[in-house]
């Protein structure tokens, strides 16, 4: 199904982006999303972006919106998450743009939390706050010191860089999202899972341009059951993962030294 141009202009667009994510989609989550939005009062749309996923994702999600109104799925060649919500971005058509994990570990409906926030602030971010349900030792050890981290050089006033559920108004994203590392440095070839802090970058940006952030507290539980976007065990991803994260994130500080942001 694609979205028709013709069709009533929707006030919120929902992007989920996808890969690998079969065992979730098993699980009903795509049925999850649209109980919830066709019970609202308001005009939406959701853009599945399919990342490139090697198992049966795509097949699943094809076969879910062909008889879902207001669902839409787009296949990319696998670029990671950033390369699949900017697909989403340029089909969106909503006055309003929501990022969210197709695993649901922040359910749709915490979306009621943002909305009310939306009209006074173009950025309103989802914050799991500290205690994270479902995250090994591992990644709660982690996660507490990246925060630390990053806090030292950036966004010191955000808990929650990373959940993966965020409103913002579209013309932010029409004006910001293309501005980031991840495509100035496009070009290298990705092969398979990789977590990105494209997130940070993306809110600093929004700081830098004046609008204003909103944090809210939502709802969070590991809900993932993936057993396909990574390898090698989840101590040698989750290591693999840190590293290059602390890497953007020094990537950005040292973009904000040598003034790619001033003109903003």
């Amino acid at each position: 199904m694609t979205t028709d141009a013709n069709a009533a202009v929707p006030w919120l667009s929902v992007i989920i982006p996808c890969y690998n994510e079969q065992k979730n989609l098993e699980h009903g989550v795509l049925a999850e999303v649209s109980t919830y939005l066709a019970s609202r009062p308001y005009l939406w749309e959701v853009i599945v972006v399919d990342d490139g996923s090697t198992d049966d994702s795509l097949a699943l999600v094809k076969s879910f919106v062909a008889d879902e109104p207001g669902f839409a799925v787009q296949a990319i060649p696998h670029g990671t998450k950033p390369a699949a919500i900017a697909e989403g971005i340029r089909r969106a058509r909503g006055e309003l743009v929501l990022f969210a994990d197709m695993d649901q570990s922040t359910p749709i409906q915490e979306l009621d939390k943002l909305l009310p926030w939306s009209s006074e602030f173009p950025v309103v971010i989802g914050s799991r706050g500290a205690e994270r349900e479902g995250f090994t030792a591992l990644r709660q050890a982690g996660s507490t010191v990246f925060r630390m981290l990053r806090a030292t050089f950036l966004l010191r006033d955000v808990r929650d860089t990373q959940c993966g559920f965020k409103l913002f108004r579209r013309e932010v994203l029409a004006r910001l999202f293309g501005r980031l590392q991840f495509f100035r440095a496009a070009g290298a070839q990705v092969k398979g899972w990789k977590v990105t802090a494209y997130d940070v970058e993306l809110l600093h940006l929004c700081r830098r341009a004046g609008y204003g952030i909103k944090e809210v507290t939502v709802a969070w539980r590991n809900r993932d059951l993936s057993d396909t976007k990574g390898q090698n065990g989840e101590a040698h991803r989750y290591l693999r993962e840190s590293v290059d994260m602390v890497k953007q994130v020094l990537r950005v500080t040292l973009n904000q030294l040598r003034g790619y942001y001033d003109d903003l």
